[in-house]
């Protein structure tokens, strides 16, 4: 099987953030090969979910190691998530892999690159607000199963929202959760559903495996690595610019001109800039505690 050192060494970098950052991948990895590689969205959308499970399972371990996995939540957020990760596949193969089902898919992707950006942001600015075990949660089953299942089908369909999506929505529905329980349970839950995104993918006969070996090769050991490097300043000071990155692509993908997209390029860089420099001047306040500080101090 032939490997492609451009594409292992591209997945490494995403993969290196992915590990170092706790982000999903899915906001990066497809955008990469379809816009610098060349790959049709529906093979990129289904490689992605399939070296996906194989890039989750260690942060996985660290988290359920240090009890910051809701378990409840994320037996009904699988509920909703697994079957509908499984649809969004099939929705995918109904659409067909002709230029303009291509097309059709490419400005979904862009749309959900955009709400992805916009539910990373979101979580940059509105942290969980309690600092407490979380210990006594109520489980409101039905609206946990509503986000499963919206962020289910998106992730089949596009590969983005199990790292974005998902984990804002459970961040509205839960604000008194810790940063690190938000993450663990989201983390969690997100490998029942790729694995049923990556059945239907490998079904509906989307995936090319030299892809999807390559980006395994690249990804997987680079994920190690930034997970093993990371800390909580180099976090937060890459995930505003991660989020940049992947609402510029959404942008691309739906079409926005080549003199436009140039001129929101600078714009989001200025605001993620001016927004990452506040955000380290307000964690040196005393009164105020950074919501990530529970990945560093928790059990």
């Amino acid at each position: 099987m032939n490997f492609d050192l451009p594409l292992v060494l591209g997945s490494a970098v995403v993969g290196f953030l992915v590990g170092l950052t706790g982000m999903g991948g899915g906001a990066l990895m497809t955008p990469m090969l379809v816009l610098i590689f060349g790959v049709t969205p529906s093979a990129a959308i289904s490689s992605d979910l399939v070296a996906a499970l194989f890039m989750k399972p260690l942060g996985v371990a660290i988290h359920w190691r240090r009890g910051t996995v809701q378990g409840k939540i994320v037996k009904y957020l699988c509920f909703g998530s697994v079957p509908a990760a499984f649809v969004g596949t099939f929705a995918m193969h109904l659409a067909g892999q002709s230029a303009t089902a291509e097309k059709r898919l490419e400005l979904l992707l862009g749309v959900a690159l955009i709400l992805g950006a916009g539910a990373m942001i979101a979580r940059f600015v509105l942290p969980s607000r309690h600092s407490g075990s979380g210990s006594e949660i109520t489980i409101r089953r039905l609206p946990i199963i509503a986000i499963g299942i919206f962020g289910g089908f998106m992730v089949g369909l596009t590969s983005v929202g199990a790292g974005s999506l998902i984990l804002v929505l459970l961040l509205f529905l839960y604000p008194n959760l810790r940063s690190d329980q938000l993450v663990g349970t989201d983390l969690a839950q997100s490998i029942p559903l790729t694995l049923a995104a990556t059945v239907g993918s490998l079904l509906f006969g989307h995936v090319e495996f030299a892809l999807t070996s390559s980006i395994i090769i690249g990804s997987v050991p680079a994920v190690v690595v930034g997970a093993l490097l990371s800390s909580r300043d180099m976090s937060r000071l890459i995930r505003p610019f991660i989020a940049g990155v992947a609402l510029l692509s959404g942008l691309k993908y739906v079409g926005l001109p080549i003199p436009a997209l140039g001129v929101a390029a600078v714009v989001i860089f200025a605001i993620v800039v001016v927004a990452t420099v506040r955000t380290r001047y307000v964690e040196k306040l005393p009164e105020i505690e950074s919501p990530d500080v529970a990945l560093l101090t928790t059990n």
